[in-house]
Parts: C-alpha cells; structure tokens; sequence
C-alpha cells in the first residue's frame, strides 16, 4: 500500500530501461491450499441458500461480504471480517443458519492455523 493506492495483486512498475523494480508479489505468493478452497466453494454455496431466507439489513451485509469471500486473494484482514459478519449472521437466524456459520468456523480456524 503506498497512500490511497491499494495493490491487491500483482504491482509491475516500469522505469524506463533501467531501475526496473519487477514484479511485487502481493497475493498469497501461490495456488491456495485445495482444503481451504473447498471450505470457501461450500461456505459461498451455503452462503448463497441462506441469503435468500434473510431480512434485508442482513442481505445488505452478505452481499458486501460475498466478493471478499470470493476472492482468491482477499487481504486477510478483510477476509476475517467478512467471515465474522456472515458466522454472525448465521448465528442470530437460527436452525436455518447452523450449517452456514459452522462453515465459515471452520473456514475462520484454517486461516488461523496459516
């Protein structure tokens, strides 16, 4: 991060023909884990039947969570945050909720174990 610029990728910075800077990695550095992906794929799936059951408040805070979730680099403090909020929301619905906020738990504990 460099003032209001973000980088939530891959930084190529050119300068002429010398002082090149190269690439700056800023993802994970690598494919992610297949179990963590997975977690993710199941968490969204649940994520997505559950939307459709809530009130609009809560529709308003999965979608803002959604694209963090999905995103294969998502920084991780954002990802953390968008768990919480959707383990939460899971949580205060109910029966219908469990299985949604069980999945974003065990998404929440792999990253820790990272």
């Amino acid at each position: 991060m460099s003032g209001n610029n973000y980088y939530y990728g891959d930084n190529v910075t050119m300068h002429g023909g010398s002082g090149n800077t190269g690439i700056v990695r800023n993802g994970t550095g690598g494919d992610p884990d297949p179990a963590l992906r997975l977690a993710l794929a199941e968490l969204l799936q649940g994520v997505r039947e559950l939307r459709e059951q809530l009130p609009q408040p809560s529709v308003q805070l999965i979608d803002e969570s959604l694209p963090v979730l999905a995103a294969d680099a998502a920084p991780p403090a954002e990802r953390h945050r968008a768990l919480m909020a959707v383990a939460a929301i899971a949580a205060a619905v109910g029966a219908v909720g469990q299985p949604v906020a069980e999945a974003a738990n065990r998404v929440l504990q792999m990253l820790s174990g990272q």
